[in-house]
C-alpha cells in the first residue's frame, strides 16, 4: 500500500511470527538505513545473526535491484527478540513485493513471504500444561 507523507513516498507492510508483529515502512534513500522502535539496528539487535536475519530480505531477495537503497523504519512489539527479527524480515519482504512484484518469486523460494504460525498451545482445563496430564494411578 503506497502512501504520501511529508517525508516522501513510502511502502507499508506488516510482518508476523508467533506473537511478534512488525509494522515496516520502506522509503527509497541514498543508502540503506534501519530504525527499529526509534533506535538504530545495532542498538536493538546485539548479535550478528539477528542483524543478518533482518537484512536477508534486502540482500538475498533483491539481487537484480541491488542499486536500490532503502530507509527502513520499523515498529515491532510482542514476542522474543528472535521472533521480532523474523517478523521484521517478513514485513520487509512483503513491503519489497509491494514495491516491485517481480521480486515475489525470489523471496517466495527463500521462504521470506511465509508467515510462521507456530505459537505456544494454550493450557486446557484439567491438565497441567497444554497436553501434560496429571499422574494417573489405578488405585
Amino acid at each position: 500500500m503506497d502512501k504520501d507523507t511529508t517525508k516522501g513516498r513510502y511502502i507499508e507492510a506488516v510482518g508476523r511470527r508467533k506473537t511478534s508483529t512488525a509494522r515496516v515502512r520502506l522509503t527509497e534513500a541514498s543508502k540503506n538505513h534501519f530504525t527499529i522502535n526509534g533506535r538504530d539496528v545495532k542498538d536493538y539487535f546485539k548479535t550478528e545473526d539477528q542483524k543478518r536475519l533482518i537484512l536477508d530480505a534486502i540482500t538475498k531477495g533483491t539481487p537484480g535491484t541491488a542499486a536500490k537503497k532503502w530507509s527502513v523504519e520499523v515498529h515491532v512489539m510482542g514476542g522474543g527478540i528472535h521472533s521480532q527479527a523474523e517478523a521484521i524480515r517478513h514485513g520487509v519482504a512483503r513491503a519489497l513485493v509491494a514495491s516491485d512484484i517481480t521480486l515475489r518469486g525470489g523471496l517466495k523460494t527463500l521462504g521470506f513471504l511465509k508467515r510462521d504460525p507456530r505459537a505456544k498451545e494454550r493450557r486446557k482445563f484439567g491438565l497441567k500444561k497444554a497436553r501434560k496430564a496429571p499422574q494417573w494411578s489405578k488405585r
